[in-house]
């Protein structure tokens, strides 16, 4: 058991774990990858600021969002906004090029390397970046998909033509009603494939990616693996972090490694087997 108040952090001075970082990358036999939102906001993903505020002007004006992530929330009278809101929100986070280099450089790192990605994010930044869509486990749903928001069926739709379509031709914070998406088995309005509640579905997809995983580590259990844990926080951290912390200390050949800004830390248990970094991700993956 970890106990939260027992912990280490980085220190300022970083260019020695940078370096015991890379020679993990290069020696380690397999490296499992864990993403958070740091990740992305790293990669230039904001959700507040100059980004929010270019994109939302008009929401902003009349709800008083703050940002991005708030407004996804917001009970929007009609399914007009409501969709006007999320093509947006989709297209600036899921179609729209915007990495600054941050994923490119990472898949640069790893791509000789036995690697596999688990990740809480949803914007399709690793595919993009040119990671192995085989090597990635999208655990809690994707921007680019649809699924009933009954649901009446385990089943995702791809959504890019009809978001690109609500973005041409919304106009007053609305789309046309005709595009407003609906289940093709139920007819109910569609929703988006994110884990928010129980009527998340996980699809045939899902589930072969959750076996690819799972049978990684089987593969690599007791052998010199790198767990690189980058941006992950603390809205979900048995996904990743926790799950991190106990396979390195049941493993004496594995390592930890976190890169965050402002949480870069493990327990004292682990202590001689991590690398904890304490800056910005684009920053160190560049170093």
């Amino acid at each position: 058991m970890f106990f939260p108040k027992k912990t280490s952090t980085s220190t300022k001075d970083y260019s020695a774990e940078i370096d015991r970082l890379k020679n993990e990358i290069e020696t380690a036999d397999a490296i499992l990858i864990g993403a958070g939102a740091g990740l992305s906001t790293a990669a230039g993903f904001t959700y507040s600021g100059e980004r929010f505020e270019t994109y939302f002007a008009d929401f902003i004006e009349k709800y008083g969002f703050r940002d991005m992530y708030s407004g996804g929330f917001y009970p929007f009278a009609t399914w007009e906004e409501h969709w006007a809101y999320w093509s947006r929100y989709i297209h600036i986070n899921r179609y729209l090029d915007a990495d600054n280099g941050t994923y490119r450089r990472l898949f640069d790192l790893v791509k000789d390397k036995d690697y596999f990605v688990l990740t809480t994010n949803v914007d399709h930044q690793f595919q993009k970046a040119g990671f192995d869509k085989h090597r990635l486990f999208y655990t809690q749903g994707d921007y680019g998909l649809f699924q009933c928001s009954e649901p009446c069926c385990q089943e995702t739709y791809d959504n890019e033509a009809c978001i690109q379509a609500m973005l041409e031709q919304q106009q007053n914070m609305r789309i046309p009603t005709e595009l407003i998406p609906h289940c093709p088995k139920c007819g109910k309005p569609m929703a988006m494939n994110l884990r928010a509640d129980d009527t998340f579905v996980q699809d045939e997809g899902w589930y072969r990616a959750a076996e690819r995983y799972e049978d990684f580590l089987r593969r690599h259990e007791n052998l010199h693996i790198l767990f690189l844990e980058l941006g992950v926080g603390y809205n979900t951290p048995a996904i990743i972090k926790y799950l991190f912390w106990q396979m390195t200390a049941k493993n004496p050949r594995a390592v930890y490694a976190c890169v965050n800004f402002g949480e870069a830390l493990c327990p004292e248990q682990i202590r001689s087997q991590a690398i904890c970094i304490d800056a910005d991700i684009h920053t160190i993956l560049e170093q």
